[in-house]
């Protein structure tokens, strides 16, 4: 059995991670990675809220996300924080798939080449928007 991984605990800690990390997202779940920098064992946190369901519905999320983190926690990044927030639609996925469905989507997100970095040229307005003067 694999050593049961890190769990972020401090509101810093998310904040952090939602400021200042990449995100990736699919219909499921969005996960925000932030490398400390450290070679440190990974740490996660999940972030599930109202929208995905009742208090029942949303701790079977939470403990299916744990699951499947723990079940990958061999291949995370050393050093890294993760933050998973779950989306309402991973309620019927959970309902209908249970671990495997969960487990599949993480998945997805964690074994995905990371995005392109964003580049400063996107941000600055290009020479045709410049605002007119009259």
């Amino acid at each position: 059995m694999a050593a049961r991984p890190k769990r972020l605990s401090r509101s810093a800690d998310f904040d952090r991670v939602f400021r200042r990390g990449r995100s990736q997202a699919n219909r499921h779940l969005v996960v925000y990675t932030f490398p400390r920098g450290e070679l440190e064992e990974p740490r996660f946190g999940v972030s599930v809220s109202k929208k995905v369901g009742g208090a029942v519905e949303r701790n079977r999320v939470k403990r299916l996300l744990r699951e499947a983190v723990a079940a990958r926690s061999a291949s995370l990044p050393p050093g890294c924080d993760l933050v998973i927030v779950a989306r309402p639609d991973v309620r019927a996925l959970a309902e209908r798939e249970g671990l495997a469905g969960v487990d599949a989507a993480l998945g997805e997100l964690l074994d995905a080449p990371p995005a392109p970095a964003e580049s400063q040229e996107r941000d600055a307005p290009a020479a045709g928007d410049a605002p007119e003067t009259s």
